[in-house]
């Protein structure tokens, strides 16, 4: 019996880690993670959670971008309204048009651009010699306006930097060559009511450049202009001469070549937004298709790919492709040279669209606008809207039901933190209780054999 019971004790020692004891840390943090197998699941739908709004968000910027590039195609004022101004000399004159200028052709000559007044002084020694401190004072007339301007003992420079601080509608610049330098004045405006005068300094005066306007005809109407800018010749264009048209005189009579403006829609800015809006289009039906790709290697699909809400959104993308304008001679997508493929999205031929804006550019508006509001362009815009709308979008709301979701699995597993918190306080407290017990337990065992056994050690003892 004295044997049965020591070898019991012997047993129960060694089961409970023999005279080491317990490792508290270990067998607290085993309990602990046992109980957090909740918050390992809640976590899990929270990154969960985070994969879908992260997906969400890239979405409605998506769909975002392709509204807004939809958006520039509806505009009444907008890129389908610009027209390209073209001319047949550039040496001669150039163009631009604005945003809805009627199409045609012009007939443009020149007889002469349009000069500046200008004078020049006699030459002193530098920029940086000083004149007579008795020189007169400088006037100059401008407009109509008289400046004077203190010459005595200033240099050039300085005379020249005064000039251009006093914004007198006269430029002032110092001109050196070999033979010295030159105080140089020139008008800010050209055209012949805006002559300059100039004199004093103790220096004399050139007429280097006599202020003309500009002579030209469009479409046979003579036309005269202080400017080389002419922006009142042709509703809604802006020429800008730029040479004299080549002449001949024929019995003492002088004609100039015309060169040929030629107004049209602006192909390659229109051709440019609908290709904008095609990789707009092209990117979120990707993405959207992306929802619903099977990754076998990682056996997954995308994060929204049990999202009714995205499977609607694919439907309306690829229905929208298949739009028809009956008040529109380009009546389809396709007429207009986009097709779509076999994965949804888009292709754009180029040399088509640009063809069918040539022949027809109105009838492309109409495609995209409608004839009040209701083509091709807004008709996706409010399809995209019921996703984008920042207050009551599907987006918008699917982002916030996400969102609370999140937040209640961050407040359940705040509870459960705090429960195991108090949790581990109390495992700690009563395993170092026990583990104190069982580094007592080699001593007990001791004395209890020694009291089962009183020969054995009392035979050891001597």
């Amino acid at each position: 019996m004295s044997s049965t019971t020591s070898s019991t004790l012997t047993s129960v020692l060694t089961a409970l880690g023999g005279s080491d004891g317990i490792d508290v840390t270990d067998a607290v943090d085993s309990i602990l993670y046992a109980d957090r197998a909740p918050e390992r699941v809640w976590e899990a739908e929270q990154s969960s959670l985070a994969d879908q709004t992260t997906a969400l968000n890239l979405l409605d910027s998506d769909a975002t971008t392709l509204s807004s590039d939809l958006s520039a195609l509806e505009d009444e004022t907008g890129v389908l309204t610009t027209v390209a101004a073209t001319s047949s000399n550039s040496s001669v004159v150039t163009a631009t048009a604005a945003d809805g200028t009627t199409a045609g052709t012009h007939s443009v000559t020149v007889s002469q651009l349009a000069t500046a007044d200008s004078y020049y002084s006699s030459e002193v020694a530098s920029s940086s010699t000083a004149l007579s401190s008795s020189a007169a004072d400088i006037s100059i007339t401008e407009g109509g306006t008289t400046t004077t301007i203190t010459a005595g003992g200033q240099t050039l420079d300085e005379l020249a930097a005064t000039i251009n601080g006093k914004s007198i509608g006269v430029t002032a610049s110092v001109v050196t060559d070999s033979s010295g330098s030159r105080l140089s004045l020139t008008s800010t405006s050209s055209g012949a009511a805006n002559t300059i005068t100039v004199s004093g300094g103790g220096l004399t005066y050139t007429h280097a450049v006599t202020g003309q306007d500009a002579e030209l005809t469009v479409d046979g109407v003579p036309i005269s202009s202080a400017s080389n800018t002419v922006s009142t010749a042709i509703t809604g264009v802006t020429l800008t001469l730029t040479g004299v048209s080549a002449s001949s005189t024929t019995s003492g009579t002088t004609s100039y070549a015309s060169s040929t403006l030629t107004l049209a829609p602006d192909s390659d800015a229109i051709t440019s937004a609908v290709s904008a809006f095609v990789t707009a289009y092209n990117t979120l039906i990707t993405d959207v298709n992306t929802q619903f790709t099977f990754n076998s290697g990682t056996d997954t699909a995308g994060a929204l790919q049990s999202d009714s809400l995205i499977q609607g959104l694919q439907g309306e993308l690829e229905s929208a492709t298949t739009y028809t304008n009956s008040d529109s001679t380009y009546g389809s997508l396709a007429q207009l040279g986009i097709t779509v493929g076999s994965n949804g999205t888009l292709t754009l031929d180029s040399t088509t669209l640009e063809n069918a804006v040539s022949v027809n550019s109105s009838a492309v508006t109409t495609f995209f606008q409608g004839t009040s509001s209701n083509g091709f362009s807004a008709q996706l815009i409010s399809t995209l809207y019921t996703y984008t709308d920042s207050t009551g979008g599907a987006f918008t709301v699917d982002l916030a039901s996400i969102k609370s979701e999140t937040t209640d699995l961050t407040n359940q597993i705040d509870t459960l933190e705090t429960y195991l918190s108090a949790q581990e306080t109390v495992l700690t407290t009563k395993y170092n209780e026990a583990d104190a017990e069982i580094q007592d337990l080699p001593e007990e065992l001791k004395q209890t054999n020694a009291i089962l056994n009183p020969n054995e050690y009392s035979s050891s003892s001597s």
